[in-house]
Order: C-alpha cells, then sequence, then structure tokens
C-alpha cells in the first residue's frame, strides 16, 4: 500500500484500525498530538479547537460530499443532517380519497354473516350488482377512513452494510492545489 495522505479516510474489510490509522468513530484526540491532522480537519467534526478536536464519526452516520450541486440542499464539511427517524403526518401525505361505496341486499336469503361456498366478494362499482339500474343512493361517513399510525415514529434509513472507515494519523502532509 502505498504511503496515505494525513488525514485521507479509506475503507477497511477487517474490524480494526491499521498501524497509524484510527477509525472514525468521533473519538476525541488532543491536538498537542496531532498537529498535522488537526491543521486539516480543524474542529469541524467537534472537540473545543483549542486543546482538543474530533474525528469524522460515520459509525452512525452515513458519508455525504461536501458543496451543492443544481435542485440540492448546499453542504458544508462536518455537516450532520437528517433523522433516524420520521413521524409521518397528515400534512406530509398529499391529498387523496379513498371512495368506497355500500350496496344494500334486500333479499334476505342471500345475506349471511358466515361464509358460504359459492359466496364471493365483489369489488363495488357506480352500480349496484344487485340492482343493476339503481345507483347507491348513499355514502359512508367521510370520517370511516382516517389516519392510523398513532402518530408514532418509525424507522427511517436506507439498507446498509456495515464496513470499517478509518483515517490516517501519519503520512504526506497533502499539497494545497
Amino acid at each position: 500500500m502505498t504511503t496515505p495522505f494525513v488525514g485521507e479516510i479509506q475503507l477497511f474489510g477487517f474490524n480494526f484500525a491499521p498501524y497509524g490509522w484510527s477509525q472514525c468513530n468521533g473519538a476525541t484526540l488532543a491536538i498537542s498530538q496531532n498537529t498535522a491532522l488537526f491543521s486539516l480537519i480543524g474542529a469541524y467534526y467537534g472537540g473545543n479547537g483549542t486543546q482538543t478536536f474530533q474525528l469524522p464519526n460515520l459509525f452512525d452516520q452515513a458519508a455525504c460530499s461536501q458543496g451543492s450541486a443544481p435542485g440540492l440542499t448546499p453542504r458544508n464539511i462536518g455537516e450532520k443532517f437528517g433523522e433516524d427517524s420520521v413521524t409521518v403526518l397528515v400534512s406530509n401525505m398529499p391529498t387523496h380519497t379513498h371512495g368506497f361505496e355500500l350496496h344494500t341486499q334486500r333479499d334476505i336469503t342471500k345475506c349471511t354473516n358466515v361464509p358460504v361456498a359459492g359466496d364471493s366478494l365483489l369489488i363495488p362499482t357506480k352500480v349496484s350488482p344487485y340492482l343493476p339500474t339503481v345507483a347507491p343512493n348513499t355514502n359512508f361517513s367521510p370520517n370511516m377512513l382516517g389516519p392510523i399510525g398513532g402518530s408514532q415514529p418509525h424507522e427511517n434509513q436506507q439498507p446498509y452494510l456495515a464496513i470499517n472507515y478509518c483515517i490516517a494519523l501519519v503520512g504526506v502532509f497533502p499539497a494545497f492545489g
């Protein structure tokens, strides 16, 4: 392997940081012991910036490129964004309706509360299957269908594969270009 740049982040398929590297786990480091790395990443990822600084934390965050692009929100280096869970509210959903009609069966011999062989559940139509020339004369209450979920949040995460992100603590100091 070639000598890394100080501050370079690499992915490793094993579960430890190689010599001269540290896992990107948000660890707090002393500036006095890591001056080269601090001069590159500063306190973007945390720390007080006078005695300590933090490494990027990719244990519970997905990486995203810094900067901006057409139609996207600009992102600054070290910025955290996104949510672990989301509560879907009526205000989050587009307006839509669920039509449902009920047709009365007037033939008592065809009414039952127990399924019988040969029975079928029909998709409601604009015209009653029992009275083909008569349109329905009523609608269900608009409150029959309503939001569910109890305003409880649900997990909102993309699929992941756990892998080991590490940052080089030593190496070649990158030239500004």
